[in-house]
């Protein structure tokens, strides 16, 4: 297991993400079974793939491979990964990470839509 460290602007990405969700899961009338809207659908997405990065970075389903636009925050020289939250999907979004500061660390950086 990793534990995780968030940059700002990764941090405050999920918690609009997630608050979202949270607003759409109020608005829902009744209790019963109902379809998840977008924003909850989005944000669940989301949180499996961090959660599977704190877990494994190399699991299968999050596709993490290395992303060379961004540079390293911490050591130039060391490399930043892209995982997938969503996929075949319009505006898909990523969650782009990397090892570190310490060791047992991941650093999310960001969580942004793919362009």
């Amino acid at each position: 297991m990793f534990t995780l460290r968030w940059t700002d602007e990764a941090a405050s990405e999920y918690t609009r993400l997630k608050d979202k969700a949270e607003a759409a899961i109020e608005r829902q009338p009744g209790k019963g079974r109902r379809k998840a809207s977008r924003s909850e659908g989005l944000f669940k997405q989301v949180h499996k793939c961090v959660s599977l990065l704190a877990e494994n970075p190399r699991h299968p389903g999050l596709q993490t491979h290395e992303f060379r636009s961004l540079e390293h925050p911490f050591n130039p020289n060391e490399k930043v990964f892209e995982a997938y939250a969503q996929n075949r999907t319009p505006g898909a979004y990523r969650v782009f990470w990397c090892y570190g500061p310490a060791t047992s660390e991941i650093t999310i950086i960001a969580i942004t839509p793919h362009p």
